[in-house]
C-alpha cells in the first residue's frame, strides 16, 4: 500500500495494491501497518457507515466538535465519486483550503480525514457505495454543516453534473457566517487532540 500526504496538513491518500484473477479481484483498503507509520497512531473504531448514492448527490460538507470530533477513514467500493476535504479549523495555515480525490471501485483509493477537517462528497455514478470507519459513533449533538455550494470554497464540483444536495445541506451556513458565529472548530485544539492521540499510541 502506498500513502501519501494531501495538500492539507492530517489528511492523506492510502493506494492498496488490487489483486485479480478469473474469480474477480482482492483488496485490502485498510491496512493497519501502514495507517500507523503514516499518520503516527492507530484508528479508533467506533463506527462504521455505508452510504448508498445516485449520480450527482452530494453528501457534506460536515464536521463534528473537537476534541473530541470524529475522524473519518473513506474509500468507495462500488461506483465512484469526487471526496473534497476541506480545512476548516480556525488558525491552520491551510484554512478554508481543500483537497480532492477521486475515489473508486477500480484502484480503492482511500482517504483519511483527521478530526476538524470538513468532508463532502459528490457521487459520479448511480448507486455509487461510500463506507466509512469512524472514530467515534454519530454525535447529533456535536454534528455541524457548511453549505457544500459556498461560492467563497469554490469546492471542484463537476459542471457537467447536476448537484443533488439535501434540504439539511442547502440550509447550512456559508464558511463565512460560521466563523463569524464562532462554530468552527480550533487549529490549536485539533492539534493537541492529534498530539494525544500519537502519544496513547
Amino acid at each position: 500500500m502506498q500513502a501519501r500526504r494531501l495538500g492539507i496538513s492530517d489528511c492523506f491518500e492510502f493506494t492498496p495494491r488490487v489483486f485479480p484473477d478469473h474469480r474477480g479481484q482482492f483488496v485490502a483498503p485498510f491496512q493497519e501497518e501502514v495507517f500507523v507509520e503514516t499518520v503516527g497512531h492507530r484508528l479508533r473504531l467506533a463506527q462504521t457507515n455505508t452510504s448508498v448514492s445516485r449520480r450527482g448527490a452530494i453528501r457534506g460538507l460536515h464536521f463534528a466538535d473537537t476534541p473530541p470530533g470524529q475522524a473519518k477513514y473513506i474509500y468507495c467500493p462500488s461506483g465512484s465519486l469526487l471526496d473534497v476535504i476541506v480545512d476548516l479549523r480556525v488558525g491552520s495555515p491551510t484554512f478554508g483550503e481543500w483537497a480532492s480525490v477521486v475515489l473508486d471501485s477500480v484502484e480503492y483509493k482511500s482517504v483519511y480525514v483527521a478530526e476538524g477537517l470538513g468532508h463532502a462528497f459528490m457521487a459520479l455514478e448511480d448507486n455509487t457505495v461510500m463506507t466509512y470507519l469512524c472514530s467515534e459513533p454519530y454525535n447529533p449533538a456535536g454534528e455541524h454543516g457548511i453549505n457544500p455550494m459556498d461560492s467563497d470554497l469554490a469546492l471542484p464540483w463537476p459542471q457537467e453534473i447536476e448537484p443533488v444536495v439535501s434540504e439539511k445541506d442547502t440550509a447550512a451556513p456559508h464558511l463565512k457566517e460560521a466563523l463569524e458565529q464562532g462554530w468552527l472548530p480550533r487549529y490549536d485544539d485539533c492539534v493537541a487532540h492529534y498530539e494525544k492521540l500519537r502519544a496513547a499510541n
